[in-house]
């Protein structure tokens, strides 16, 4: 199997690395040379990846094509390819829609929209697919958890929630910065924040028959500070914000 990746941008990157570290079987990954230094980057970490002397290149020489361009410069570089009738089209593409993809395409090609996330190049994470397909299922298991979507509409939700990952991040951040400004050494105090946050996650995804409100209730005693926390954190609406942000999120997603 022949894989073909235009767009070679950060989540790119990260499948091509899980995919690179398992134990699929691939004959060789064409990249598309728009991100020169990302590109090379790849090439010499994986004797298996080649550059593309364009992006009509990635096609004509792929069985599979991964889509991970930016939506404008999907909109703007799509419509000028000749895909073929017999490829598997996977979209990384945030805003272009399935019928939209299907225009575009002009084949008719296999085509499904799938939601990786950056730690697909560990080999970990959850990969929401649509529409249902057991080759493509049966790909992103080998690098992460495939979740079978049974329509668009319901896959908008996993994209809007798929937009709170900077946000996560920038939590960890003000907490590591916080112990940093109490004299901690930065490597120190993010070794703590992580190993911290990757536990209470691990825990919770051990047990997740339980509802999660039960973790909030048992990580917390009357009068404790984790009791203090959470109810400072409800009184300021943090997390009414983070829900108004996903609904925003959402918002646009459902303009497209």
């Amino acid at each position: 199997m022949k894989l073909g990746f235009i767009g070679t941008g950060n989540i790119s990157s990260d499948v091509i690395t899980g995919i690179c570290n398992s134990k699929i079987a691939f004959k060789r990954i064409l990249v598309s040379p728009r991100n020169k230094q990302k590109a090379q980057k790849l090439k010499k970490k994986f004797k298996r990846v080649n550059i593309a002397k364009s992006n009509q290149e990635v096609i004509d020489k792929s069985d599979w094509i991964f889509l991970g361009v930016l939506p404008e410069v999907g909109e703007k570089i799509l419509p000028k390819l000749n895909f073929k009738t017999n490829q598997t089209i996977v979209s990384f593409i945030s805003t272009i829609n399935y019928a939209q993809l299907k225009k575009i395409v002009k084949k008719k090609a296999k085509i499904v929209r799938a939601i990786p996330m950056p730690p697909i190049s560990l080999g970990k994470g959850p990969v929401p697919i649509f529409p249902q397909d057991k080759k493509v299922k049966n790909f992103f298991d080998k690098i992460g958890t495939t979740i079978e979507i049974k329509s668009e509409k319901l896959s908008k939700n996993f994209w809007a929630i798929s937009g709170s990952m900077a946000s996560f991040y920038e939590l960890l951040k003000v907490l590591s910065d916080w112990l940093v400004k109490k004299k901690l050494k930065r490597n120190q105090a993010q070794k703590y924040i992580t190993s911290l946050y990757s536990a209470l996650a691990a825990l919770a995804a051990v047990h997740s028959e339980k509802n999660l409100k039960n973790f909030v209730v048992e990580s917390q005693t009357p009068g404790g500070l984790n009791w203090q926390g959470v109810n400072e954190l409800r009184k300021s609406g943090y997390f009414k914000s983070l829900e108004k942000s996903i609904n925003n999120i959402l918002k646009r997603l459902n303009k497209v």
